[in-house]
Parts: structure tokens; sequence; C-alpha cells
């Protein structure tokens, strides 16, 4: 079963295959767009590629229009086949309004976490953990579960509502040692207050369940079902024994809010092969992360494809599209025009700097080089009032918001957004907020100026990626003349852009009906729904796969 008010359907495998062969016939004519590296828009001259008209028409487009092509919006002066490509795209993508969940799961019951539970949430998170947990809970209920697996828990939110709130055995599994330990410490001031909470009640003699931490690095399905079966039978027994005895069958849930790459794969084939774990509840994230088929990876079990029935259409799609596939058409539209105008320049910038490595560092260029995380570090010492000089090493670095001016208005704030990870460069823009709510970006406004020379600030540019490199400038090297000539298309940058955009969605829609198709081949002992749970404006990685067993398998 699936969410969906589009002209598809993927209530049954076959329905499901019709749309993922719909999707395929779609986006085959436009892999130069899906597979493009926007790094080299100047040195591939890779607006020549789309159609002329197209391009003569966005080109002069405002930029809130523009944002506003990744969801499906159409202008009407814009030439019929932009438009009914545009139409079609969205068309074919999975709908992302959030569901109404109590008509899919009879009996589920959501309320808003208390200020002990939230603590160290952020609204989105609390929104995710609030819902996801309501899910679970609900499908842990429906089938008797007695232990809940987190996979992929982090800081353990998920897993401490499940145990506190709803009262559920739980066992929260990451990778990492640290969260571990943050897991335990926060469970152990979550547990203080509800135990001062009993003690005043006449639940004063029950238990309190507390979510069991374990760290290790899931990387196969064996390990995940090693896990489980660990958690039932070594040192776990006082976690079941409330619950379960030797007449009955042992049941386990699943629950990833957010696995990473392949671990969301993992949950789901592990669901099928471990013959404990009943039901499962996957809301993945991190495409560009996934193994797929003829690539990364060699051998059966990879991340993509899943099913055979996408195996059988013989689509790859490469570490270029499954970057694309994490882009959010709602975060680009809910972007204010300053600072979509920003971020267009960001990515004018670094085409312009690639032309740069190109010409003067070819050798550098084959190692796809990262620019942009050193300078998230250095962004984070400056709001900390931390002065460049602290680090000799990195004293003659501009960091990025730098390059643009230094606006110290009295009454504003920074706002960061991150928008996306694009050929190994990490994004981020910034907007100042002034006192009057709007927002003018720092690269095209700077004390008062609205119009300024982009060539200082890409030439500071070019300096700071060549110093995060450990490249030093030749003498000869011409940044003016690279500049020079590129600026005449950097006004494409955006149309193209958003055009390549717009394929984000649909991208992750075959992803994730990949998925669910996987599941449906099972036949008739599966149960699954897929639909998504969250608001999409709070988060974008909104759809969540569910599936129990109807019957031994």
């Amino acid at each position: 079963m699936c969410s969906s008010s589009s002209n598809y359907s993927c209530e049954s495998a076959s329905q499901t295959l019709a749309w993922i062969n719909a999707i395929v016939d779609f986006i085959k004519p436009f892999s130069f767009l899906t597979n493009a590296h926007v790094v080299n828009f100047f040195k591939d001259r890779l607006w020549e590629a789309i159609d002329e008209e197209w391009m003569d028409c966005l080109r002069e487009e405002a930029v809130e229009n523009l944002l506003q092509i990744p969801c499906g919006v159409v202008q009407d002066h814009w030439p019929a086949s932009l438009k009914e490509f545009i139409v079609t795209l969205r068309s074919l993508a999975l709908p992302r309004q959030q569901a109404d969940l109590q008509a899919v799961l009879p009996g589920m019951s959501m309320t808003s976490l208390n200020s002990v539970l939230s603590m160290g949430m952020n609204s989105k998170k609390k929104h995710e953990v609030e819902v996801l947990s309501a899910v679970v809970n609900s499908v842990a209920n429906s089938i008797g579960a007695h232990a809940i697996i987190d996979v992929g828990a982090g800081q353990g939110y998920l897993a401490q509502v499940l145990s506190f709130h709803y009262q559920h055995s739980v066992i929260a599994i990451d990778a990492c040692s640290h969260h571990g330990r943050v897991t335990n410490a926060r469970a152990e001031q979550i547990k203080k207050h509800y135990a001062a909470q009993m003690r005043k009640s006449v639940a004063g003699n029950r238990s309190l369940n507390v979510p069991k931490t374990v760290t290790c690095n899931v990387m196969s399905i064996d390990m995940l079902k090693a896990l489980a079966d660990t958690s039932l039978h070594k040192d776990n027994a006082s976690l079941l024994q409330s619950s379960c005895n030797a007449d009955c069958e042992t049941s386990l849930v699943l629950a990833g809010l957010h696995a990473c790459g392949d671990l969301s794969v993992t949950m789901l084939k592990t669901f099928m092969e471990c013959e404990e774990v009943k039901a499962v509840v996957s809301v993945g994230c991190c495409y560009n992360l996934l193994s797929e088929e003829g690539f990364n990876h060699v051998g059966s079990q990879c991340g993509f494809p899943m099913s055979c029935g996408v195996k059988a259409a013989g689509l790859s799609l490469g570490k270029s599209s499954r970057d694309l596939a994490c882009q959010s058409a709602e975060r680009w539209s809910c972007l204010e025009n300053d600072a979509g105008l920003h971020n267009f320049e960001l990515h004018t910038f670094r085409a312009a700097f690639q032309m740069v490595l190109s010409l003067y560092y070819p050798e550098v260029v084959i190692t796809s080089p990262s620019i942009g995380r050193q300078g998230k570090a250095l962004r984070r010492q400056q709001r900390r009032g931390i002065p460049d000089s602290a680090n000799p090493k990195e004293s003659t670095c501009s960091t990025l918001p730098q390059l643009a001016c230094n606006m110290k208005e009295s009454g504003s704030h920074l706002r960061t957004t991150k928008i996306e990870e694009d050929d190994s460069f990490e994004m981020e823009f910034e907007t100042t907020a002034i006192g009057n709510g709007h927002s003018s970006s720092k690269a095209t406004q700077c004390e008062g100026t609205p119009h300024i020379s982009k060539y200082p600030l890409f030439k500071k540019y070019c300096l700071s990626g060549l110093c995060r490199l450990g490249l030093e400038p030749p003498k000869d090297t011409d940044l003016h003349g690279i500049w020079k000539k590129v600026q005449p298309f950097a006004e494409l940058i955006g149309p193209y852009w958003t055009l390549r955009a717009a394929f984000g969605p649909l991208l992750e829609t075959l992803l994730l009906l990949d998925r669910l198709l996987f599941l449906q081949e099972q036949g008739s002992s599966i149960e699954v729904v897929m639909l998504p749970i969250f608001d999409p404006a709070l988060s974008p990685r909104n759809v969540a796969i569910i599936a129990k067993k109807l019957t031994q398998i």
C-alpha cells in the first residue's frame, strides 16, 4: 500500500513496478542532467545541453519563480514544452504532504512530548520523534512486540520516548560510542524525573524501562541479525521476562529514524531474513551513501537496486544522481530571494574555481577536491570569537563569509542554512536578518551598496580554496581572465540548477519505490505501507516504510 494522490499507485507490486517503469522512461533521456557535476558548469559548458528556448526564457525569470521549479510550479508565459516537462516530472514524484496517520494506523495516538523527554531537541527533531514514536508504538502493540531495536539511534531520542513514555523494552544501536554515552547519561536524567513522579503516584512500585545501548557499526545483515539475537538471548532476559515466556513466539520491531545510506536497506533485508523480527518501521536518508550495483559495490548485497523489478529495468543512477535525490523541493521553495541568489553565486564561484583548477592544477581535479568542510570549522571559530590567527596554519585562509562583507549592524543576527553537498563541495550560505525582518544576501549587498563587482569576491574565494587545498597560486594565474570568460554565462547557473534540482524528489521516489517493491515481491505474507509521516517543511526526508509479517516466512 502507498499513500499517494498522484496519477500512479503502489497498492500492489504490479502497480509499483508500472510507476517505476514510468519514472525510468522519463529520466533516461535526461541522464546528462541528473549525472552532471555542476562544478563543471563552465568547463564543460553544461547549459548547452538544455533546450535553448528554455534557457533563454529562464535566464530572464525572477528568482522566486526559479526557486519554485522543484515544486512543480510553472508560469503561463513559459514555453509549452518546458511547462509540460516540469508538470510531468512533478506528477511522477511521490506526494509529500503528511498523511492522515490515524486513518492508516487505527488506534494510533500521538501526544506532545514533555519538556524532560524533549530536552536537547530542536523543533525538527521533536516533531520527528513525536510522530515516529507514536507510529512505532502502534506497530509494536499490533504485533505484541517484546522489544524494539532502534537502529542508528544517535543520542537516543526515539529510544527514550519509546521506553519512558510508551513503556517498551528498547535496545538502542549506534556506531558512535560517544552517542551511547550521551544516551545513557540522558536516560539517567529522564529516569530520575519519572522515578520522582512515580513515587508521588500509585505506580510507585512499577519498574521503569530504560533503553539498553549497544555500540556497533552495523555493516551487514548477519551483524544486525546477531545483534537482534543477542538482545534476546544473551544478558537481556530481564528486558523481556515480563512479556515473553517459553510458550510464546518472540517478536521484535526494527525502527530507524533517518538511518543513513545502506543501513535502512540492511534493516529491510534483516526484517525478511530474521525470524524474530516481525515488523520494521524505516525512514531513510543519505541516498548519496548508498552502495550501488556496478559502481562502488560488487556482489548481491547492495543498497540499490533492491527489487528484482528495478534490476530488470537495467537502470544505473551513479553517485551524482543519488546526491540529487537528497534535494528537498520544500526547502528550496521556502528560500528568500536573497538567499537563493547567494546560493546561485556560490555555485558560480565554485564552477569558476573549477576552471582555475583545471587550467593550473589538472592533477588535483582528478582527486575530486573538497574545499567546503574546512570552511565550516573556521566559520564556527568566527562565531565563537576565535581569531584566525589562533591557528597559524589557517590564518591565511579567508572564511567564506569573509569573502562577501562583514555586516555588523546592531540588531542583526546571522542565520546559516545548509543547502546541499554536490561533487564533494558542501555549501552553506549566510543571510543577515535585519531588524525589519527582511533578509539580504551578504554576497549582493554590503554596507548599503546593492551592486558590487563580483570579481573581488571570486578572487578571494579562489585564494581561500587554494589555501584549503594546500596549493600556492602560480604567479601567472589569470583569475581576472577566467572570471571575464565565465561572467556572461553566470546568470544561467540559477536556471540550470533549479531544473536539475527538480529531479531530486523524483529520484528519491524511485529509490523508495525500489524498497517498497522489494518487500511486495516477497508475497502476501508481508503487509507493507509507504507514506509520508512528517511535515515536509520541517523534515524533508519524511517517507516511512512500515511492514509487518502476517504469517511465518
